[in-house]
């Protein structure tokens, strides 16, 4: 159905995402060790109950760092983002890889990905819901919550704000101040900024109750800096 009010999120995700030298970039910025967010959501997906017989979504796979780390533990990965360069490198990412299961990769976003077949057993969600305003949260995570089984997990990362309007002005001072000199190295507190004026990150107590009205528990939370924050969400029956 073409809905006249619906979000163009490759739009609001920006053209540069189109450019595979800005993807090879951000590949960069995230360092070449082993992911340990990756390795830490796939820890805590399996002590959940996320095994071999397990099939998995990452909305917004990226260059496909989860989906390298848990691909190999599953059955099925389904990867999903709205950036075609961004999945031609998580396609290169998987074929240095030994990978048992199937690995199925997708063009769509939070908000136009529309799963087939049962329902799932966890979506993963990194860095991506920044990228849409709070109403389309709150819808992206409606939808998700359709495509999980009851009991199934959402394993969700990104830039939330822990802090109140009177105390934002200082809460990002310190958070630039932890920023990266050398821009190849790292965000820089001049990226950190342009991410404040430009996305959509929103503040914890305003994505908490989106995550409750959606359907979901959450049973852990942790906000590193203040600004990284990741949730642990089951979907109620």
């Amino acid at each position: 159905m073409d809905l006249p009010w619906m979000l163009d999120e490759l739009a609001f995700a920006g053209d540069e995402h189109l450019d595979p030298a800005f993807v090879a970039a951000y590949d960069r910025k995230q360092g070449s060790a082993p992911d340990a967010a990756a390795a830490d959501d796939l820890a805590i997906l399996r002590a959940l109950g996320v095994g071999e017989a397990s099939t998995v979504v990452d909305l917004g796979a990226g260059t496909g760092r989860f989906v390298a780390a848990v691909a190999p533990h599953v059955a099925r990965v389904i990867a999903v983002d709205v950036s075609p360069a961004m999945l031609e490198r998580l396609r290169q990412r998987i074929d240095r890889i030994d990978v048992t299961g199937e690995v199925t990769t997708i063009r769509a976003g939070l908000l136009t990905y529309e799963h087939r077949g049962g329902s799932v057993d966890a979506v993963h969600c990194r860095n991506v819901l920044h990228q849409v305003p709070d109403a389309f949260k709150g819808l992206a995570l409606h939808r998700v919550a359709r495509m999980l089984r009851a009991g199934g997990v959402l394993r969700l990362r990104d830039l939330v704000y822990d802090t109140t309007p009177d105390r934002l002005e200082e809460h990002l001072r310190t958070w630039f101040a932890g920023a990266a000199d050398d821009p190849a190295a790292g965000y820089t507190a001049a990226d950190l900024a342009e991410h404040v004026r430009s996305e959509h990150s929103t503040f914890t107590w305003l994505l908490e109750p989106m995550l409750e009205v959606a359907g979901f528990e959450i049973v852990d939370r942790t906000v590193h800096r203040g600004v990284y924050a990741a949730y642990t969400c089951i979907r109620r029956d």
